[in-house]
């Protein structure tokens, strides 16, 4: 018990800005575009409802990028928060654990889709996971992709070149591209799917790589910037948070998946495919340090209720078991069990 005692008291003297006390009297949060609105929200009603704080710094990084930033450590120069649009992996807990960031409590605080959708003067189109997959992989069932117009990827698609504006290699949403998408249209060859066992890495290359050439288009961790794009390029497609496409119906459409449209329902089912929990990462030993944390976390639980402001803002809500078991862990501040981490 001592032992713990003086660690904590070692984190709340770093977290006090490395001999200089009252370093951060605010709080810091990194991580997901995906998560940012809902959080940006959160933020602004703690300091509706908590005057005394001052407002969060909220910071579009990705999701990758915000675990790196996240993991590197405790104290005053380190985020308190990360904003997570996939769950956080084995690998970046590790990197937690190493740099003594530790007891990190993991809050699901809602549902997204990763959504495809065009403008509304757009062709129209109806895609598979396999047609997703053989537009945008690099090396597509093993063989560089060649296919420049979407007729080459699917006969019945229109004649016209494969524009698809997408996030970077550190979003959450391009995790959520590759492995709900791309990875399962991959291994639905089955000699593909037998290649995991014996070579892990070409699998992922093969699975999982997207194409450089300019097909797929890099827009960053702006997904606004992609709804800009679709309106003035009818002919492309985007990727980007449910959320977005919620927002923008009077210029976008949302482009159906297998036959199944990105809907409030269908991603609150897990029907559609590419439907994903969304995530906030808390570190406990900045609860005592950072003014006003432990009440933000309680203001997320707060706005996550049905009919709520975060619902309005595009949230899908989280099944009722979730949401209870979301809340006592946001009210306990229970640290993730890194068990089922992969």
């Amino acid at each position: 018990m001592f032992a713990k005692r003086a660690i904590a008291a070692a984190a709340l003297l770093m977290i006090a800005g490395c001999g200089q006390p009252g370093a951060r009297d605010q709080i810091r949060i990194v991580g997901s575009s995906t998560v940012y609105p809902f959080t940006t929200a959160v933020a602004e009603w703690f300091v509706r409802t908590n005057p005394r704080f001052k407002s969060p710094v909220v910071e579009q990084t990705g999701t990758g990028a915000g675990m790196s930033l996240f993991c590197r450590g405790i104290g005053a120069q380190h985020p308190d928060v990360e904003n997570a649009s996939r769950r956080i992996k084995k690998s970046e807990y590790e990197e937690c654990a190493r740099n003594g960031v530790k007891d990190i409590v993991e809050i699901q605080v809602g549902i997204d889709g990763i959504a495809f959708a065009e403008s509304v003067r757009g062709p129209r189109f109806e895609l598979t996971l396999t047609d997703i997959y053989k537009a945008v992989a690099a090396t597509p069932y093993g063989k560089p992709n060649t296919a420049t117009r979407w007729n080459q990827v699917n006969p019945s698609f229109p004649d016209i070149p494969i524009q698809v504006y997408g996030p970077p290699s550190t979003s959450g949403t391009r995790d959520a591209l590759t492995e709900l998408i791309m990875a399962k249209a991959c291994d639905a060859d089955p000699a593909i799917k037998a290649l995991k066992e014996r070579d892990a890495d070409r699998h992922k290359a093969i699975c999982t790589k997207v194409r450089e050439d300019g097909a797929y288009i890099n827009t960053g961790e702006n997904d606004n910037l992609i709804v800009q794009k679709l309106g003035a390029n009818p002919n492309a497609l985007g990727i980007f948070g449910y959320s977005f496409l919620e927002e923008n119906m009077d210029r976008l459409r949302g482009i159906p998946l297998d036959g199944i449209q990105p809907t409030y329902e269908s991603i609150s089912s897990f029907r559609y495919p590419g439907a994903r929990p969304l995530y906030i990462y808390v570190k406990s030993a900045h609860l005592r340090a950072i003014p006003g944390l432990r009440e933000f976390v309680a203001e997320y639980a707060n706005g996550w209720n049905p009919g709520g402001y975060l619902m309005r803002r595009g949230m899908i809500l989280s099944p009722d078991p979730i949401r209870m078991q979301s809340a006592k862990i946001a009210a306990a501040f229970t640290p993730l069990d890194p068990k089922g981490l992969k």
